[in-house]
């Protein structure tokens, strides 16, 4: 249900009353026919996730200082606005080029502060201190159904920075005393250079079939298949100076090298197929009724491309965090009970198969709707 207001680009969603409040103001003004500029300006305010539960029993145990993180009730709203300026051009009676331009701030983003000098103690809590920023440009090819084809191809730009990916980011820091430092670096979700294209190949009924056809059967009508690419480089993260071995049970404390997030992980492919084919069902008193029944066979990671989500931060390598060739380590495995034992297991925890995307799944299924 969405509540209208006299305001005509407000609007609130009353799933999501008490957590987000969207305000929305589109603009388009066309050149001509064929070409228009295109602008909008969001403002997403939402109430904090994080620690904004009030919990006496944390102030009370403030005077034993057997205390974790105190929640902080007088948390303000997180805020995004998000700007893009764009340009759309037809090129023919089928395609068009769009290009778009964004830029979205965080501000008010909650994280860990510590409240050092406060009474009875010093003690960490929750405070809105985090902001970054996302801006990027877009550029967008449409094909419009052509025959039989559907095509949609985009390539994102973008730069994601601010001064925590999560409210978790500095965790490290405050567990130190270090006073609350704010420095800008990129998020751990920020994603370079994206592709994506889909690609849709689909035969009609009636008139419209043109697919081939044994006798009088049309053998493919209602039939199709869509293909999703994804192409994208990696996403960044803190490579560390000396190797710690991160499949012991207590690894001794990493060292950081270069900048927070100053690495990247390798790029990533992905292709999803879908192959489906549409079946109207009559039924009902003279058949007045009808359903449709979709089935169809999804192929997810269709090469079985191997995708690298996570890396080891000494090597930069998924599979060896660089442990067992290490000279400093080697007494340390010599005096294990079996050393050819502990090498194998060690380097199968060291493969950590959640390091990987998902390998090629295909899944048959059908869908009614009526």
């Amino acid at each position: 249900m969405i509540t209208k207001f006299k305001n005509p680009w407000i609007r609130l969603n009353s799933s999501t009353y008490s957590n987000s409040f969207k305000r929305n103001s589109p603009i388009s003004f066309p050149i001509s026919d064929e070409a228009l500029f295109f602008a909008h300006y969001d403002v997403l305010t939402k109430r904090p996730t994080t620690g904004n539960r009030l919990n006496p029993f944390s102030y009370y145990y403030l005077e034993t200082g057997n205390v974790g993180i105190v929640n902080n009730p007088d948390l303000k709203p997180e805020k995004t606005i998000d700007y893009e300026l764009g340009f759309q051009q037809v090129l023919n009676k089928n395609s068009s080029l769009k290009i778009s331009a964004f830029y979205r701030e965080m501000r008010n983003q909650v994280a860990l502060v510590n409240k050092i000098g406060a009474y009875p103690q010093t003690y960490t809590t929750w405070g809105n201190i985090d902001f970054g920023t996302v801006k990027g440009i877009t550029v967008a090819y449409d094909l419009r159904r052509s025959g039989n084809v559907t095509m949609r191809t985009s390539y994102t730009l973008q730069f994601a920075d601010g001064t925590g990916s999560n409210p978790y980011a500095a965790q490290t820091l405050i567990a130190s005393d270090a006073p609350n430092l704010r420095t800008i670096y990129p998020f751990d979700y920020d994603q370079r250079h994206q592709i994506v294209t889909t690609l849709d190949y689909r035969y009609g009924d009636g008139k419209d079939y043109n697919g081939p056809m044994i006798g009088s059967k049309k053998i493919l009508k209602n039939t199709g298949a869509n293909l999703v690419a994804n192409f994208a480089s990696g996403t960044p993260y803190s490579r560390q100076e000396r190797i710690t071995g991160s499949a012991l049970l207590s690894p001794p404390q990493a060292v950081l090298e270069g900048e927070p997030f100053g690495s990247r992980k390798p790029w990533q492919f992905r292709a999803d197929l879908q192959i489906d084919r549409n079946i109207i069902l009559k039924f009902g008193e003279e058949k007045s009724k009808s359903a449709n029944l979709n089935v169809y066979l999804l192929v997810r990671n269709l090469f079985n491309t191997i995708n690298i989500l996570n890396v080891s931060r000494a090597t930069g390598n998924v599979d060896d965090d660089g442990y067992l060739n290490a000279a400093e380590f080697q007494n340390a495995i010599s005096t294990q009970n079996n050393e050819q034992t502990f090498r194998y297991y060690y380097a199968m925890k060291a493969d950590n198969p959640y390091n990987y995307g998902i390998p090629r799944q295909i899944r048959l299924g059908v869908k009614l709707d009526f």
